[in-house]
């Protein structure tokens, strides 16, 4: 595969950025490859620089849930763009597009539009700490909920108590209240609310997806609920992969579980820069100009991200076969897996290969996955016209636009791999 027109751009990249690249794992730098540079897509395809052609199963890491350049998203895009592309004021859309979140996430009673899933959670946080008047916050190892300083923090195997930021430059001050418990691991959980008495929010993502796709165990989301009412802490549900991916009403709808609070972004967005945070009315109450805690963004809800997320949700809404074909399609690519002798783990459209002999159910277990073997396995499809994610730890997406033939390819090819 001639990949220079990629390697010439790269080496330019690297002048201006670090590593080249925009976000860490475009860098490839986990399966020893160049990255590629995308230069168009359309429906389940992606084409680089070099003019070479791959069904894509990273999809902008989740939002083209209907494909690339999907029309109506497009030209609600296109009509927008000609009104304006911000307005740093108030605007009919974004009524619009909290009426369609409210209808399909009830939960999210009252909203705030803001542009990305990093913003969203830091944003829900800081109200579940407002609301509460506590400070401290439980999240799980493996589970990642953006950049922001305090939630960087994956911690090592066992640790449960105050821990250490996972990158330089955030003061160990800022994740001090952060505390760390085991995904699908009750008694982790229970440890640290008998432990503490400040806890204001447990924040999950419903289905882990950033250390490979981990589901999670029967009773576990329940278990979360009911001890977080008991102690008079908020439930956060970190939606950004799962909104509108697991069911039109997200993770939540999919395991009939109703969290304080819901962070969403990626599909909700169309594509855009779109991200939104909420939850019950007397929490959001609490989020500046009506109380003190306090959140703004001169292009939150701005018109072109708001028309794309729009046409999205509509488009959904208006295929009512979309998850049972999007389940089907990934459960086909499942059985593949599993024919090659890999070890996978499926919720609905999202799955991930891991390199390991071990069930994988937590952050220890995905942990034991051979990185090198799946850089293996990541240049053989990518040699074979599939592009999936260059990372060991994270999700295949399977899109709407993935037509049977694609499928069918995608899994004789998969089928023809050799651990």
């Amino acid at each position: 595969m001639n990949t220079s027109n990629s390697e010439k751009l790269y080496a330019r990249a690297k002048k201006f950025m670090p590593a080249g690249v925009n976000s860490p794992v475009r860098a490839f730098g986990s399966v020893g490859r160049t990255p590629l540079f995308i230069d168009r897509a359309e429906g389940s395809r992606i084409y680089d620089a070099d003019g070479n052609e791959f069904i894509d199963y990273v999809c902008s890491w989740g939002p083209n849930i209907l494909g690339h350049s999907y029309p109506p998203v497009i030209n609600a895009v296109t009509e927008s763009c000609k009104k304006g592309l911000t307005f740093g004021a108030c605007h009919e859309g974004e009524i619009l597009l909290a009426e369609k979140i409210q209808k399909h996430f009830p939960s999210m009673e009252m909203l705030r539009l803001v542009n990305s899933g990093t913003e969203a959670v830091m944003s829900a946080v800081r109200a579940a700490r407002g609301f509460t008047g506590r400070d401290r916050i439980i999240k799980f190892e493996g589970c990642y909920h953006g950049h922001s300083d305090g939630l960087l923090v994956k911690g090592g195997s066992g640790l449960l108590t105050n821990s250490v930021p996972d990158s330089a430059g955030v003061p160990k001050g800022f994740t001090d209240n952060t505390l760390l418990a085991e995904y699908n691991n009750e008694a982790s959980v229970e440890k640290l609310f008998d432990e503490h008495n400040d806890i204001a929010c447990v924040i999950v993502e419903p289905v882990a997806a950033n250390m490979g796709v981990v589901p999670p165990k029967k009773g576990f989301l329940e278990f979360l609920r009911d001890i977080t009412e008991k102690n008079g802490a908020l439930l956060i549900f970190d939606e950004v992969i799962t909104g509108f991916r697991l069911s039109i009403g997200g993770a939540q709808e999919y395991f009939g579980i109703r969290p304080d609070m819901t962070a969403l972004g990626k599909i909700v967005g169309g594509g855009m820069p779109l991200a939104a945070y909420g939850g019950r009315h007397e929490i959001m109450e609490c989020v500046s100009p009506l109380g003190s805690v306090y959140q703004a963004g001169t292009l939150s809800g701005n018109p072109a991200a708001v028309a794309a997320g729009l046409a999205q949700i509509t488009a959904i809404e208006g295929i009512p076969d979309l998850y049972t074909e999007l389940d089907r399609k990934a459960a086909l690519i499942e059985n593949a897996m599993k024919n090659a002798g890999l070890n996978v783990n499926r919720a609905g459209s999202l799955l991930t290969a891991f390199f390991t002999d071990e069930r994988v159910t937590d952050y220890s277990s995905a942990k034991t996955a051979d990185t090198k073997k799946y850089a293996d396995y990541f240049g053989y499809l990518l040699d074979n016209g599939i592009y999936t994610a260059p990372s060991q730890f994270e999700a295949m997406f399977v899109s709407y636009a993935h037509s049977d033939e694609d499928i069918k390819m995608t899994c004789d090819i998969i089928e023809g791999y050799k651990r």
